[in-house]
């Protein structure tokens, strides 16, 4: 019962970071661009961020701590290959994102506030590629996921 509860929070934390950080750079990302000037964009930007970073962390840690939990079932040594793989790339995702949140994000917002247009298209531009990063980083992760077996 205790490892399904696990993967059901593992998953549940997957599916929003991922799906997240999908729907943010495939879909509005393109369409904010499409129809709305830098004064209107960048604050929907910082706006958006405001909800989905904090969840975000919520599901960032769940990841980290039902992964470390899942791997200390077997222990370290005796678990698969894959696993250690997801563990690496979760690691190196949960990075990426701290430093989004406690570095890019913070510029966004108060260039935001600030109405200062060119240092927050620079702060979301930076944040735009290491969400790119961590998608693919994700989808590899996913990846490593279905061969750990």
């Amino acid at each position: 019962m205790l490892r399904q509860a696990l993967i059901l929070v593992h998953l549940l934390g997957a599916i929003l970071w991922i799906g997240g950080m999908f729907f943010a750079y495939v879909c509005l990302r393109p369409a904010a661009a499409q129809v709305l000037d830098p004064p209107q964009r960048l604050p929907l930007w910082s706006a958006t961020f405001a909800r989905f970073l904090p969840a975000a962390a919520v599901a960032v840690l769940a990841l980290l701590a039902s992964g470390f939990a899942m791997l200390a079932q077997p222990g370290f040594a005796q678990a698969p290959i894959g696993w250690h793989l997801m563990l690496a790339l979760g690691l190196l995702m949960s990075g990426v994102f701290a430093y989004v949140h406690a570095v890019l994000y913070p510029r966004l917002r108060s260039a935001c506030a600030e109405a200062a247009w060119p240092r927050a298209a620079q702060a979301l531009n930076g944040i735009r590629r290491l969400v790119a990063l961590n998608l693919v980083l994700g989808i590899l992760t996913v990846a490593a996921a279905i061969t750990a077996r």
